[in-house]
């Protein structure tokens, strides 16, 4: 697929502040924005509410397919259940063959006729866009990534303890660097950005700076 829009691939772990350094950044440079994990969470939610087992491949590759818009919308999808539940059926080929497409025609030719995008993920420069201009891998501590999560779902109201969240975290991590199928992994050439002890603004300002320094380049 030929490449006809600058791309900006925004990789890490779950709570690392990737996608809100993705959104901020589409908004700056006045690009479009995905949330490639939101594919896969609807993925998971729509195998949950039929029932079925996100281990079960056949059936997590029949979700996918027929995935429509309005599963992006689901109330379920920031939930933690659905999050692991997203990051088992990530691991099925049949998964990922029926989202790829969809994510690199989204990269490639921007939906309001923008002149770039920024897809945030786990293998968007490694698999998804591995030619994309400007690759992040945006990355914190356990602990931090661990708390960020935590309030998050307080705030939502879900009663749910710190070292749950921390153990869940942890869980996630090990699936997506161990799976065979595009692990979570840095790309090669991407620029690592740990927004362990950043404030949000420091983070996306030090994000912009990378992204500005590479695109003139």
């Amino acid at each position: 697929m030929t490449v006809s829009s600058v791309v900006i691939a925004v990789d890490g772990p779950v709570a690392a502040g990737k996608g809100t350094l993705a959104r901020r950044l589409a908004d700056r440079y006045g690009y479009a924005y995905l949330d490639t994990g939101s594919l896969y969470r609807a993925v998971g939610s729509r195998v949950l509410r039929a029932g079925g087992d996100p281990a079960d491949a056949d059936f997590a590759a029949k979700m996918a397919e027929s995935l429509e818009e309005s599963d992006l919308a689901a109330t379920d999808l920031r939930s933690e259940t659905v999050g692991l539940a997203a990051s088992r059926v990530a691991i099925v080929p049949g998964v990922r063959a029926a989202l790829l497409e969809y994510q690199r025609r989204f990269a490639f030719a921007p939906p309001g006729g923008k002149p770039g995008a920024v897809l945030d993920g786990r293998d968007i420069g490694t698999v998804v866009c591995p030619d994309a201009a400007v690759k992040l891998f945006v990355t914190a501590r356990d602990d931090v990534r661990a708390a960020r999560r935590h309030k998050e779902l307080m705030d939502k109201g879900e009663s749910v303890t710190f070292e749950r969240v921390l153990a869940d975290l942890r869980q996630r991590d090990e699936q997506d660097r161990s799976r065979s199928t595009a692990p979570l992994r840095p790309a090669d050439d991407a620029h690592l950005l740990d927004t362990s002890d950043l404030a949000i603004e420091a983070a996306v300002t030090a994000a912009a700076d990378i992204v500005s320094a590479t695109l003139k380049s």
